[in-house]
C-alpha cells in the first residue's frame, strides 16, 4: 500500500518473515541532522520518522511510534535506479500487526522479486513501480514524486494495480522558517476512495494531515488547519454523490412483496410478508399479496430475499472519512453508534447529512476523555484533574452529543465524579477500563457499558496486567492468560450475574481481536475474505496480516485458544442477561463477521441479528423510530438476497437500501464507494 496514504489513514498493517523481526536495538539509528518528521494528533506526539542518505548513496528511513501502547519500530534502506525508481528495498522491524520484514529487488534480467510474510512473487519490472506492503510511512515520498511526474497517465504498480494523482491549488501555512506554500493533492488507486496528501511548492511530498498527522518537525500546529481544508475538499466530492442518490425519483413509494421479514423485536423470521414504504416511513406491514401498491409505486419481488431493519455498527468511529460512510450505506448499515469522535467532525457530519449533502448512516456519538499522557487516545479531550474531567463532560453535553467514553490512561479516581456528572446531564457513560481498574470496578464507578471483550477478560487477569492496560498489555495479557481462564468459575459467574443485574452493556468487537490473534499470514481473515474479489488490490493485500507478534514462549495456537475463550465469554454474558451490541471498530465491513461470531458463541441466529438492529436502537434511545420494521417508523430498511434465517452471511448480499425512505440501489452504492461488485 502507499505508506503515506493508507498507512496513516487506514491503519497500516505490516509484513513478516519466518526468521522473526529485527529488534528495536538492531534497527538503524538516525544520524545527527537527519530530516525529521513527527507523528502527532490533537492529543500530542505519538512518534517520529527520520530520513537520510547513507555513505553508499542509499536512502534510509527510521520510524518509531507508540500509539496508545501499540508499538511500531521499523527501518528501511532504498536503492534508487537511474530512472528514479527503487530497484532494491529492505524493510525491517515490527508493528502491532506482525513482523515488518520485507524485501524487493530487480535482477539483471529485469525481473522484480518481492517477499513479505503474507505474499511473495516475481514479475517483469518493465515500467512498473513496486508498491511496498509496509515500512516507514515517509518512504512513500518517492512514489508520490513519481505520480506527479506521470501526470494524468498515472503509474502501473507491482504486484498489481494502477495509481494517479490530482494536484490542487496552493495554500500558505506558517512554520519554523516562516510562511510556506503547500498544495492539497488526492491520490487514487491505493484505497476505496481518493487519499488526501500535501505537497510543497515544488510538488514534493510535504505531509499528511488527519486525526493522526505526519508532518515535518515544527509544522505540527498546521495539522488541524490542513485537515480542515482537505475535509472541506472531500465534502465537495461526496456532496455530488449524495445528490445523485438522494433525489425525488428515489423517494417514491415502494412495495416489497412476498418477502421473508425479520421481526427484530420478537426475534423471529416471518415468511411471505409485504412491506409498503412511503413518505420516508414504513407505511404498512401485512401478509404477502394483501397490500395494493399506490399509483407510481415501485414494486419489488421479495421472493428469495430477506427484508430487515438496516444494520447498526455500535462501534464505528465516524469522522475523517466521508467515503467510508457512503460504503457503510452500501453494505447495509443505516445507523451507527460512534464511541469516540471529535466534536467538530461530528457536528459537520450531522449538518451535512441533514442538508442532504452527505450520504451516511444516522447515529449517536460519544467523545473520548483521557488523562493527558503520552499514551492518551488520539482525538481525545485530555484532562489533568477530576475537575477538568467534569468540565470535559460539560463540553460534550453543550455540543449536543450523546455520551462520554473514558479511556485507559484516566486516573481511576476521576471516573466516579465524571460519570456522576455525565449521568446528571443524561449522557451515556462507557469506555475502556483505565489502568489499575477491573471492569467491575469501572461499572461500579458509573460505567453503563464496557467496550471491547479484552477489557471484560481483565476481570480474570493478573494484577500486573490490569495495572498496565494503557499499554499493549491490554491485548498481550488476554492473549497470554486467556486460554487458561475458567469461564465457568464461581468468580466469573458472579461477575456475569452482576453485569446482567445492572443491565451493563457489552460491546465486544471480537473482529478486532480475531484478526490480530489468529492470523499468521497464510490466509485472509474472515472479516474481509468475502470482499476480496470486489476491492482494490492494495486494500486486499493489506487485509492479509501476519498477526500480533508472538512473545515469550507463546505460539499462535496459544493465541487462538485465548481468542476462543473470548468468543465463549460473549455467550456466557448473553446467557446471564447482559445486553450485547455488535460493533467493529473498523471499516464497518467487519460487521457481518462480528454477528457470525456471536452465533458461534451460542446466540441464536435471531439473537445475533438483534445485536445489530433493535438492541443498539434501544441503547441509543432511537428504538421509537428505527431498529425494527413496523408501521410509522423511519424507513431505514435493507433488502438482501437469500434467506438470512439460514445463513447470516447473506447479510453481505445487499440488494436495496432504504435510507430515510430513499430507495437506493446497492450495486450503484457499491460502485460509488469503490467496490466493483457484490461481496461473496
Amino acid at each position: 500500500m502507499l505508506r503515506l496514504g493508507l498507512a496513516v489513514l487506514l491503519a497500516t498493517v505490516s509484513s513478516a518473515a519466518v526468521a522473526g523481526p529485527a529488534t528495536k536495538e538492531q534497527l538503524m539509528a538516525p544520524p545527527a541532522g537527519a530530516r525529521h518528521y513527527t507523528i502527532s494528533s490533537v492529543a500530542g506526539k505519538h512518534g517520529d520518522i527520520w530520513s537520510w542518505r547513507t555513505a553508499d548513496a542509499r536512502v534510509a528511513y527510521r520510524m518509531s511510534m507508540t500509539l496508545r501502547g501499540w508499538v511500531t519500530e521499523t527501518d528501511e534502506l532504498m536503492t534508487i535506479g537511474p530512472d528514479k525508481r527503487p530497484t532494491a528495498i529492505e524493510i525491517r522491524g515490527f508493528t502491532d500487526s506482525g513482523d515488518a520484514t520485507e524485501s524487493f529487488s530487480v535482477d539483471s534480467g529485469g525481473v522484480a522479486h518481492w517477499k513479505t510474510a503474507v505474499d511473495g512473487g516475481a514479475a517483469p519490472f518493465a515500467a512498473k513501480r513496486y508498491n511496498t506492503y509496509g515500512g516507514p510511512w515517509l518512504a512513500g515520498e518517492s512514489d508520490i514524486e513519481a505520480l506527479v511526474a506521470a501526470g494524468d497517465t498515472g503509474i502501473d504498480l507491482l504486484p498489481t494495480g494502477h495509481a494517479s494523482i490530482v494536484v490542487g491549488n496552493p495554500v500558505e501555512i506558517t512554520g519554523p522558517q516562516g510562511p510556506k506554500t503547500v498544495k492539497l493533492a488526492f491520490i487514487t488507486g491505493y484505497s476505496f476512495s481518493p487519499i488526501p496528501m500535501w505537497l510543497d511548492a515544488d510538488n514534493h511530498f510535504f505531509g499528511n494531515a488527519g486525526i493522526i498527522s505526519l508532518l515535518p518537525e515544527g509544522y505540527e500546529a498546521a495539522g488541524p488547519r490542513l485537515k480542515q481544508i482537505q475535509d472541506d475538499a472531500t465534502a465537495d466530492m461526496v456532496r455530488d454523490v449524495a445528490h445523485r442518490f438522494l433525489r425525488p425519483a428515489n423517494a417514491t413509494p415502494t412495495l416489497v412483496d412476498h418477502v421473508l421479514l425479520f421481526d427484530s423485536v420478537a426475534g423471529k423470521y416471518l415468511p411471505d410478508r409485504a412491506v409498503l414504504i412511503a413518505n420516508g416511513k414504513i407505511a404498512t406491514v401485512a401478509a404477502g399479496g394483501t397490500i395494493t401498491a399506490p399509483a407510481g409505486a415501485t414494486v419489488l419481488d421479495g421472493r428469495g430475499k430477506t427484508i430487515l431493519p438496516g444494520l447498526w455498527d455500535a462501534h464505528r468511529h465516524v469522522g475523517g472519512d466521508d467515503w467510508n460512510l457512503l460504503q457503510n450505506v452500501a453494505t447495509g448499515m443505516t445507523n451507527y453508534r460512534s464511541p469516540g469522535s471529535m466534536i467538530d467532525e461530528t457536528l459537520s457530519i450531522y449538518k451535512r447529512r441533514a442538508a442532504g449533502d452527505l450520504l451516511a448512516p444516522d447515529g449517536k456519538v460519544s467523545v473520548i476523555i483521557d488523562r493527558k499522557d503520552p499514551l492518551a487516545a488520539q482525538g481525545a479531550l485530555t484532562v489533568t484533574s477530576a475537575a477538568e474531567a467534569i468540565a470535559a463532560v460539560d463540553k460534550i453535553k453543550a455540543a449536543g452529543l450523546w455520551g462520554v467514553k473514558f479511556y485507559t490512561s484516566m486516573n481511576p479516581a476521576w471516573i466516579a465524579p465524571a460519570a456522576a456528572e455525565a449521568h446528571k446531564l443524561g449522557l451515556h457513560v462507557h469506555g475502556h477500563v483505565p489502568a489499575g481498574m477491573r471492569p467491575l470496578d469501572a461499572v461500579r464507578a458509573g460505567y453503563d457499558e464496557v467496550t471491547h471483550i479484552n477489557f471484560i477478560m481483565m476481570q480474570a487477569m493478573p494484577q500486573d496486567v490490569v495495572d498496565k492496560v494503557n499499554t499493549a498489555a491490554r491485548l498481550e495479557g488476554p492473549a497470554k492468560y486467556g486460554k487458561d481462564v475458567d469461564l465457568d468459575s464461581p468468580a466469573m459467574t458472579a461477575f456475569y450475574a452482576e453485569l446482567g443485574k445492572r443491565g451493563t452493556v457489552i460491546d465486544p468487537t471480537l473482529t478486532v481481536w480475531e484478526q490480530l490473534m489468529t492470523s499468521d499470514g497464510t490466509a485472509m481473515s474472515p472479516e474481509y475474505a468475502a470482499f476480496a474479489d470486489v476491492s482494490p488490490p492494495s486494500v486486499v493485500r493489506g487485509w492479509k496480516i501476519a498477526g500480533y507478534p508472538l512473545f515469550g514462549d507463546l505460539t499462535r495456537d496459544d493465541f487462538r485458544k485465548s481468542f476462543t475463550k473470548m468468543v465463549g465469554l460473549v455467550g456466557r454474558l448473553h446467557r446471564a442477561g447482559v445486553p450485547i451490541v455488535a460493533g467493529t471498530d473498523g471499516y464497518g465491513l467487519e460487521l457481518v463477521r462480528e454477528i457470525e461470531l456471536y452465533q458461534q458463541s451460542g446466540l441464536s441466529n435471531a439473537e445475533a441479528l438483534q445485536t445489530a438492529t433493535i438492541v443498539p436502537a434501544k441503547l441509543t434511545g432511537m428504538a421509537d423510530r428505527t431498529g425494527s420494521i413496523a408501521a410509522g417508523k423511519t424507513a431505514d430498511v435493507i433488502l438482501v438476497n437469500g434467506d438470512v434465517s439460514q445463513d447470516l452471511g447473506n447479510l453481505r448480499h445487499v440488494d436495496t437500501v432504504f435510507l430515510d425512505g430513499y430507495r437506493l440501489d446497492a450495486a450503484a452504492l457499491r460502485r460509488a464507494s469503490g467496490m466493483s461488485g457484490m461481496p461473496q
